[in-house]
């Protein structure tokens, strides 16, 4: 499945940019689509946020497991970092937010696809927040990120027996972030299914109304 992604495929909710005081970067996962991960926006009252998603073509980033060989998924996985660093620029570039006031939340394909762009390009961001997710690559074959992600909180929440997420690829996840200098916290729900639980909207949100966790 040769998936190329269009930066302009996105749709905005909430505050207006040009206005807004912080903005969040929304990734659905694979199958879902921009309009459904921004249904979570209502979760995220702040009349000064922002929030902005992307479309994947065909509803899917990259074709295969987050774990698999990574040229199994090329070109889409690239294609898809390259449309969060075009809006993530964009955003500082054009519509002058700070990174500090720039916020990445995914979930399931959309959490690894925001996890890894932020592990790729590690800045002070205002929160980084993985729902069921983990960093991509194959087990043992994560590469050396480096950079420092400056303090930033980053949330990892899982089940602890997610089918499609490993709990020990979320672990691992753990590790390299605090070795990038974040500020991680992360949750193993016990036999939570692969979705999002209301304990982890309102880290999100404590994130958002002071800055750490």
């Amino acid at each position: 499945m040769q998936l190329q992604h269009n930066p302009a495929h996105r749709i905005s909710r909430g505050a207006p940019l040009s206005k807004a005081e912080k903005v969040m970067l929304m990734v659905h996962g694979r199958g879902a689509s921009a309009e459904s991960i921004l249904s979570l926006s209502e979760y995220f009252p702040d009349p000064n946020l922002a929030f902005v998603a992307p479309q994947a073509t065909q509803n899917s980033w990259y074709p295969y497991s987050f774990m698999a060989p990574t040229q199994q998924n090329e070109p889409g996985l690239s294609s898809a970092l390259g449309v969060l660093g075009t809006i993530v620029d964009a955003l500082h570039n054009e519509y002058g937010f700070a990174y500090e006031h720039i916020y990445l939340l995914g979930f399931s394909q959309g959490a690894c696809l925001a996890l890894d762009y932020a592990a790729r390009n590690p800045t002070q961001y205002g929160g980084v927040f993985g729902l069921s997710g983990g960093l991509i690559g194959p087990e043992g074959m994560l590469p050396d990120y480096g950079g420092n992600l400056a303090g930033t909180p980053v949330f990892l929440g899982c089940s602890d027996v997610d089918f499609h997420i490993p709990k020990e690829r979320v672990q691992e996840s753990d590790a390299i972030f605090k070795s990038l200098n974040a500020n991680v916290l992360t949750k193993l729900y016990e036999n939570f299914g692969h979705s999002i639980n209301d304990d982890e909207l309102k880290i999100v949100n404590a994130v958002l109304a002071s800055g750490s966790f």
